[in-house]
């Protein structure tokens, strides 16, 4: 079994110092954020659940994904989602060269978007990093309660999400039919709301 990590190692906001794990405010704000899609099984829910509780998100989408479901990627706008890039390929970029992996995240900014990038398993190497960071926003987070991981149940999710909440948080989840977000997501809103939290737009990352 592989150790999980909740929440990233303080190492990497030394190792990437203008990338965004936290949104930087003194009011009890939340960003979700959504990886992997879009996807036809798993984006329509994930848009419904948010558009009942009157939330913004941003999905960080991949090149396929969006070149295959362009009209996926037109409704998450229209409903007021901002996308941002997760490569084309969903990329392991320690295991990338340099040239090769900032070439994929380009393929996909025309695509998805050319201000944000997450990458994908939150793995990257510093030169890739280097080579990115003057182009985009590089988006990483400051929870990940593993809701793809099938061996973790969706109330293991939860839980961890709402153990690990703090100001600013930057709540990663999944765009995927494996994935046990849709089991919790609207759960988790309505707690963290009671808890005097808010979702902010996602104009914040910028």
């Amino acid at each position: 079994m592989y150790m999980r990590l909740f929440r990233p190692l303080k190492i990497a906001g030394w190792l990437y110092p203008e990338a965004l794990f936290r949104i930087k405010t003194s009011e009890k704000l939340l960003c979700l954020t959504f990886d992997d899609g879009p996807c036809p099984e798993s984006t329509p829910i994930l848009l419904e659940t948010l558009k009942k509780h009157n939330i913004e998100a941003v999905f960080f989408c991949t090149g396929r994904g969006a070149e295959n479901y362009p009209d996926l990627i037109g409704k998450i706008k229209s409903e007021g989602h901002l996308i941002g890039n997760h490569g084309y390929s969903h990329l392991n970029g320690w295991g990338t060269s340099v040239k090769q992996y900032v070439a994929d995240v380009e393929r996909a900014a025309g695509l998805t978007s050319s201000e944000l990038f997450r990458p994908p398993y939150g793995r990257l190497r510093l030169r890739q990093y280097v080579q990115l960071k003057g182009n985009y926003k590089i988006v990483f987070w400051d929870i990940m309660p593993y809701d793809f991981d099938n061996s973790l149940s969706s109330e293991n999710s939860l839980e961890v999400v709402l153990r690990k909440l703090r100001t600013g948080s930057i709540i990663v989840l999944h765009d995927h039919p494996n994935s046990t977000a849709f089991s919790f997501l609207s759960q988790f809103i309505l707690n963290a709301e009671s808890q005097g939290y808010r979702f902010c737009p996602p104009g914040k990352m910028r």
